[in-house]
């Protein structure tokens, strides 16, 4: 195992968090403050992610369809809102859950009617397209790069908003004391909607960084949800510093058990054990971590409640 090896699933393990974080902080805020278990989060990101796809492909610019494409979710997410989210908000946990878990399949159907089951393809700019040398004789690409600079610019953003100004403030009494929070005179339907469309805009932000790197397909939602759930049960509900915190962690541990484990089980293990049960135990690492957290801390590591 040499050096260049470990600082490069050192890399993907960051940017992998950090798009992790886009979902998870959009998510744990929805959750902590709103009290809305979403599983629609995920179709919000496959919706992201063809429509960017759609646009750059229509345009030849991937700029363009970036912007366009998260312009055009977060008017996506305030009509799903307006017209669907807010019959739930004092609905049981269960409602909530059937309820969002169906616009997660008829969004699955309306892309595969709309752009067919075959996946679409989103290219990076040709101007990230090739590798960077970070020092001699280690190369790393360059649009991966660029994904890591725009999860540290999103990170620094939601701290400055969130810390810094009115809606922050806002936002963490909500995520602390919802109730307190009402009573003192937030504007419920306004933060509500906001943070609902802020959600979208980092799930098609995300989709659309990532859309290059996995494939555009129906259903792409499902996976990447699952893995932003378990980030905001590691961090923390409601909190942005567990989410970021924990998807690094996530992101990290997920990256490193899939290249060090199956190389650690062909030196303990005869090779054909080790092609089955490497990859398989690399896959659950991250569950074992979350149930390791929650057996500590059932709370999280960074709760923004208590």
């Amino acid at each position: 195992m040499n050096t260049i090896l470990i600082l490069e699933q050192l890399l993907n393990g960051l940017q992998f968090g950090l798009m992790l974080f886009l979902l998870a902080a959009g998510l744990t805020l929805v959750f902590g403050i709103m009290d809305l278990i979403n599983l629609a989060h995920g179709s919000l990101y496959m919706l992201g992610a063809y429509l960017i796809a759609t646009i750059a492909a229509a345009s030849g610019s991937f700029w363009l369809g970036l912007a366009a494409g998260t312009a055009a979710t977060a008017v996506l997410g305030l009509v799903l809102e307006k017209t669907t989210i807010q019959r739930f908000y004092k609905r049981d946990h269960l409602s909530q859950v059937m309820g969002t878990f169906a616009i997660l399949l008829m969004a699955n159907e309306a892309v595969r009617m709309i752009w067919g089951p075959q996946p679409l393809q989103l290219s990076p700019p040709d101007a990230l397209a090739g590798p960077v040398e970070l020092w001699p004789g280690f190369f790393y690409p360059a649009y991966r790069l660029f994904i890591i600079a725009m999860g540290l610019l999103v990170a620094a953003v939601l701290y400055v908003l969130i810390t810094r100004t009115r809606i922050g403030m806002q936002v963490r009494a909500g995520a602390s004391n919802r109730e307190m929070a009402l009573a003192m005179g937030a504007n419920v339907r306004w933060l509500f909607s906001g943070l609902f469309v802020f959600g979208a805009v980092l799930c098609a932000l995300a989709g659309g960084l990532l859309g290059p790197l996995l494939s555009v397909q129906v259903g792409m939602g499902e996976s990447i949800l699952i893995l932003a759930f378990v980030v905001v049960v590691i961090g923390g509900i409601g909190s942005i510093r567990g989410a970021l915190l924990g998807a690094l962690l996530v992101g990290l541990v997920d990256t490193a058990g899939r290249t060090l484990i199956p190389v650690l089980f062909r030196q303990l293990m005869a090779p054909d054990i080790a092609a089955s049960a490497g990859p398989a135990v690399a896959s659950i690492l991250i569950y074992v971590l979350m149930a390791a957290v929650l057996f500590f801390k059932p709370s999280g590591l960074f709760p923004a409640r208590g």
